[in-house]
């Protein structure tokens, strides 16, 4: 049993709050994924679960140990470094070996879960080289190979992709997705990536300035982002936002933006009724705006400011009113700069948001 419990964890740098009143629950076997931006404190709590950095207020369990006081050794943790961490003066076997060696493991023990590890990882024909005779994406495998190699109960990984180029980054994750689904080990996974995270995530736990935000599945945090953040940081590109003003007509509401008259849900139209000062933020991504050829009343009149033909479709920033909307439109349609094209908004798929806040109001 390898849950992870952390509760009301705090970490301070000076002034700076790293770690704000954490608590997470990461499931027996579960691939959680730490997603946010460079100093949101995602590795910080990463670095509190392994014990490298003691924290300030709270506790850490796994399973029915509390390991909140413990060295990293004696927690069954094993860990995947963003910068390898490879020993360039030991062969690929060794380094794979390390952790077990460690560990005081009858030498043939060591190199049968050694080797075992390296075939996981494909890279039985590299196990007499040295690191600086590999590749970088070959030093990552060997990398993860020693952490798999101990069997740890946790396998704690800190941007271990970030190194790597485009292409291989794509050829690691799907390596890692399926070699992970082999490990029977709890996961937590830290990266800035968000394609990382959605692909390979059970659940996301998204941070800002220290706290976490949102914990869902990936599906649901892209979906239904809890705020107007998550809404912008998660999705390529990023989801669009449109003031909307509130129309309220005895009983019937409709939101009013872009030139479009909108109905909202019958549970969102009750709060909008208290939000005719302030109005409404509409959050609706790009492929979920359909391109028509004539105005229609739930339509945008939109013009097209620049075309990004991306193979499989275009992508069309255009402008509605004095606000930019990103558009996915079919790859054999021609748009030009500067033509005028009206934007229908798939209802079901807008998120309507509080414009103070930045919730997300009642679906």
């Amino acid at each position: 049993m390898a849950e992870i419990k952390i509760t009301n964890v705090q970490k301070q740098f000076g002034k700076v709050v790293a770690n704000r009143d954490i608590t997470l629950t990461i499931h027996d076997r579960e691939f959680m994924v730490l997603l946010g931006p460079s100093g949101c404190g995602k590795t910080t709590l990463l670095r509190g679960i392994a014990g490298l950095d003691p924290i300030d207020a709270g506790s850490v369990y796994i399973g029915d140990t509390d390991v909140t006081d413990l060295p990293p050794r004696k927690r069954r943790i094993a860990m995947v470094f963003q910068s390898y961490a490879v020993f360039p003066h030991l062969t690929v076997f060794e380094n794979v070996a390390f952790g077990l060696r460690m560990r005081h493991m009858p030498d043939q023990d060591v190199r049968k879960r050694a080797e075992a590890a390296a075939e996981l990882l494909q890279i039985t024909d590299l196990l007499k080289r040295y690191p600086a005779q590999v590749s970088g994406g070959q030093r990552q495998r060997v990398a993860v190979a020693r952490a798999i190699a101990v069997e740890a109960e946790v396998l704690l990984m800190d941007e271990p992709l970030s190194n790597l180029d485009a292409l291989l980054r794509l050829e690691m994750r799907a390596e890692l997705k399926r070699l992970l689904k082999e490990v029977k080990s709890t996961v937590v996974y830290v990266t800035h990536d968000q394609i990382e995270a959605l692909s390979l995530g059970d659940r996301i736990a998204v941070m800002k300035s220290g706290s976490i935000l949102q914990c869902d599945t990936p599906l649901r945090v892209y979906d239904h982002p809890a705020n107007e953040f998550i809404g912008g940081f998660i999705g390529n590109p990023p989801m669009n936002f449109l003031q909307g003003a509130v129309k309220v007509d005895g009983t019937k509401v409709s939101v009013q933006a872009g030139g479009a008259s909108i109905q909202p849900p019958s549970a969102v139209a009750g709060i909008l009724k208290q939000k005719i000062t302030s109005g409404v933020r509409l959050g609706i991504r790009a492929e979920n705006i359909e391109v028509i050829s004539n105005a229609q009343p739930d339509t945008m009149m939109g013009k097209v400011l620049v075309v990004e033909p991306l193979g499989s479709h275009n992508l069309l920033t255009t402008l509605v009113g004095d606000q930019r909307v990103k558009v996915n439109a079919h790859a054999d349609s021609l748009f030009q700069p500067d033509q005028t094209i009206w934007l229908r908004p798939t209802p079901e798929k807008i998120r309507w948001l509080d414009v103070e806040s930045g919730l997300t109001l009642a679906e």
